[in-house]
């Protein structure tokens, strides 16, 4: 599920930069938190997958101007039928049924507001002083908490403040419970105070706030010299306000990490190993040979590089890092060339010597192409950052280079979303060159299905070492949804291993399958070949955000103990990730011969939407029903039927998204 952060006209960079780093640091393990423009607010089904709207600081009137009508009344149903929404400072403002600000000078900005979630006047400046995109006016606001409705907030809290309002009146609404007052006089005269509101609309519920609970003091750089009194007062008692901040989103019934600690990790050491000979040393010297480094350094187009072999020391904690982002250090590179591998004691979290000896298995001693030399990093930015962002040390890895970490500090999906991975995702990046001679343009575009396909075939094939042969693992109950995503079956909706049969996604208003799986491929050209990088990442033990292949594992082992079948061991990383390089290796030679054709068969066993009906949306609010007939195997277009006139579409994934749970196709918006 999401949480989406308004980010479009009226907001501030910096309001929307703190608001994302805050909501992340207590959501990210459960939500993706993502920005939204106002075009998708306006255009796009986003209210059935998102937990909570938020409405972030900087200026009201855009907001009205752009949202008025459609925007609105969309967020007003969204939240009576059970969605949780935040507006800070500006967006407490906007979400009031009255807007006072700054009445009778120069800045005053008074009005009603269609959405009324708070059902009074949000009047403003608490504290005079504002001047847009400043600090000048900005304080640390002392707030009395209200702990019977806070029970495990702190009785007192400093939170940012700069313009935000008071809520007139709370005491006179019945239905508003005030979380926290200012806690020091004011210049509006109001008995209550109230700084934070709590309203329950429908089945939803809102908060909305005057000052900034979600600024962290950790993100003010380059201040005002008049305001960094300010800032060492907030970070003096941070740890209450992130504790705070908690509790609010516990308040609207989020799930929330109990850690508070206001830190990202740090981006580890990568090692590059290949049990087969030579090949690390070669791609070493390689890079050597080829790239510019100056005193020791490597400067890509994204990151800086440190190349070095094993003899080097491997603890790297001592050195300088970004503490306002840790993505920008140099990353070091160990390269294994003595042909060793790693031992455990130095990558804790995956077992190479597992991997290696599991593709060995697999390819019975023979090298592969992909898969063959692997990186590792425990914690990385993004598999997929590292690759295909750095096209000068790309251009010299080796064909069916994979790289895989346990951890992503920012991992990328389809759109430019960003989010924070935690372990026991399987999270992986193949590089594959093909040659300009050898490539039509459809392979470079159909080769995603191609790695999706593989990814299903690994999961199902998992434990084998024959094609084609089961042990028992081909029962999960998961499909394939266009282009390339992966779902299963919710383990409470598994009772009957026929289940996995049955691609109908919903039941009732439930929604019986979850995404475990999403990729992404991003392709180059350099030197007269393309260099794509397929990344993708897959749920193997993680609890959350959705489910995982351990867990749905658990309700399979349970059906095969009341049939008497032993149960089946649980999936390892290591071991799923050489069922995948070679099941795509040997894919692959196919590929490229054929391209996607010969693999159509079983790309539809494997996905939901054989003869599927579904709604396609067009141009001008006009939609029209149609059957999904399969996909052209050239460019994977889905085709689909037209059921009145018989028309047959042709629909790009770039451009549409595939709503499976109400079966509806509709285009995107930019």
């Amino acid at each position: 599920m999401n949480v989406l952060v308004y980010s479009g006209p009226g907001t501030t960079t910096e309001s929307v930069k703190h608001c994302l780093e805050s909501l992340r640091l207590h959501l990210s393990k459960y939500y993706a938190v993502l920005p939204v423009s106002d075009t998708v607010l306006l255009t796009e089904p986003w209210m059935r997958k998102t937990s909570m709207l938020v409405i972030p600081g900087g200026a009201d009137l855009p907001y009205c101007q752009l949202l008025n009508g459609e925007g609105n009344r969309r967020i007003k149903k969204y939240v009576k039928d059970g969605g949780k929404f935040m507006g800070f400072c500006a967006g407490g403002y906007y979400s009031a049924e009255r807007c006072e600000f700054d009445v009778g000078g120069p800045l005053e900005v008074s009005g009603s507001r269609e959405l009324a979630f708070y059902p009074g006047t949000c009047r403003g400046c608490a504290f005079k002083g504002f001047k847009y995109e400043s600090h000048l006016g900005a304080r640390a606001s002392k707030l009395s908490v209200n702990t019977h409705w806070l029970t495990r907030a702190p009785e007192q809290v400093y939170t940012y403040y700069n313009g935000g309002g008071i809520f007139l009146d709370s005491s006179k609404f019945k239905d508003v419970e005030v979380l926290a007052r200012y806690d020091e006089k004011t210049d509006i005269d109001d008995q209550d105070q109230a700084a934070i509101i709590y309203r329950k609309i429908g089945k939803g519920g809102v908060i909305l706030t005057g000052p900034h609970p979600e600024f962290s003091p950790r993100l003010f750089k380059d201040v005002e010299k008049e305001f960094e009194h300010v800032v060492d007062q907030l970070k003096s008692h941070d740890k209450d306000r992130r504790a705070f901040m908690r509790e609010l989103l516990r308040k609207l019934d989020l799930r929330v990490s109990e850690d508070i600690e206001d830190t990202t990790p740090k981006v580890t050491p990568m090692y590059i190993a290949s049990p087969f000979s030579g090949k690390v040393h070669n791609l070493l010297t390689t890079l050597h040979e080829s790239l510019e480094v100056e005193n020791g350094v490597f400067k890509d187009d994204n990151d800086s590089f440190i190349f070095q072999d094993e003899s080097h020391p491997q603890n790297h904690d001592s050195e300088p890092q970004e503490e306002d982002d840790p993505t920008k250090g140099i990353k070091h590179i160990n390269f294994i060339t003595s042909g060793n591998i790693p031992t455990g004691k130095m990558t804790p979290y995956f077992n190479l010597q597992k991997y290696f000896d599991s593709l060995r298995k697999l390819s019975k001693d023979t090298v592969t192409e992909f898969g063959s030399v692997l990186g590792y990093c425990e914690v990385i930015t993004s598999t997929n950052t590292i690759l295909e962002k750095n096209p000068h040390w790309l251009q010299y890895l080796p064909n069916g280079f994979t790289l895989t970490a346990s951890t992503q500090i920012s991992g990328r999906g389809r759109g430019g979303n960003v989010w924070i991975n935690p372990r026991g995702v399987l999270a992986t990046s193949i590089l594959f060159k093909i040659p300009k001679s050898e490539s039509a343009s459809s392979s470079v575009v159909t080769l995603q299905y191609l790695c999706g396909l593989a990814l299903i075939e690994a999961i199902l094939g998992y434990g084998s070492t024959v094609s084609g042969e089961g042990v028992g693992y081909e029962d999960m109950p998961v499909r394939l949804k266009w282009p390339n995503d992966i779902f299963t079956l919710k383990p409470e909706y598994f009772d009957d291993l026929k289940q996995k049969e049955d691609t109908t996604t919903v039941d009732g208003n439930d929604e019986k399958y979850v995404k475990i799986s999403g990729a992404l491929i991003n392709s180059q050209f350099i030197d007269g070949q393309f260099n794509l990088v397929w990344g993708g990442g897959v749920n193997v033990s993680n609890d959350a955000p959705t489910t995982s292949l351990n867990l749905v594992l658990q309700k399979l082992n349970d059906l095969r103990r009341s049939e008497g079948q032993p149960a089946l061991r649980p999936y390892e990383p290591e071991i799923l990730l050489a069922k995948l390089v070679f099941t795509i290796d040997q894919f692959y030679s196919v590929f490229k011969k054929s391209g996607l054709r010969p693999f159509l068969p079983l790309y539809y066993k494997r996905w939901f939407h054989s003869d599927q009906r579904v709604v396609v949306s067009g141009d001008h609010g006009k939609s029209r029903t149609c059957t999904i007939k399969g996909i052209t195997p050239e460019y994977g277009l889905l085709i689909a039927e037209d059921e009145n006139n018989h028309e047959i579409l042709h629909l790009q994934p770039d451009g549409n998204s595939f709503d499976i749970f109400k079966g509806l196709v509709y285009k995107k918006s930019t």
